[in-house]
């Protein structure tokens, strides 16, 4: 640390640089990697809001990194294991019923996953668990993204004072 108990210049770029590298990560995992998903046409009235943060004193954003942390911890050691876990299990059924291979949308008639959920009480369940841890990983990755972009804009919105 320099005199004054301030941090120095390095030190302060590689916590930014940090920061700014699994703010990224996070939009690759949470929105290009899954690109199947796409957000509604209306944005959520509390998005006007976010646009212009305001500063975030030190113990907040340290909160919010130990938050983004934890639920990163989370998503790596408990969620993203079982949602691949079923993936792969609804993989495999699918598979052994000769479905995974065509073209989406080129199929005419009822839909075969559909017959395959009625007919099939334990691949209607696996679907059911790949959707849910599916999901909560979803909600951690936005968390994360969430958490990570306040403390990325209170950073560049006080990078005039660092």
């Amino acid at each position: 640390m320099e005199e004054g108990g301030n941090p120095g210049s390095l030190t302060k770029m590689v916590h930014l640089l940090v920061l700014s590298g699994a703010w990224g990560m996070q939009m690759w995992v949470t929105f290009i990697s899954g690109c199947r998903r796409t957000l509604p046409g209306t944005l959520p009235s509390c998005l006007p809001g976010l646009t212009h943060p305001v500063l975030l004193p030190p113990p907040c954003q340290l909160c919010l990194m130990l938050l983004s942390l934890s639920m990163a911890a989370v998503n790596a050691r408990w969620l993203e294991p079982r949602t691949t876990a079923a993936m792969w299990a609804l993989h495999r059924v699918e598979k052994e019923r000769g479905l995974g291979g065509e073209v989406p949308g080129s199929h005419q008639g009822p839909d075969p996953y559909r017959q395959l959920r009625e007919k099939d009480p334990n691949y209607s369940v696996l679907r059911q668990t790949f959707f849910r841890y599916h999901g909560l990983s979803s909600i951690c990755n936005l968390g994360c993204l969430l958490s990570n972009g306040l403390c990325l804009a209170s950073l560049a919105l006080g990078l005039g004072s660092l």
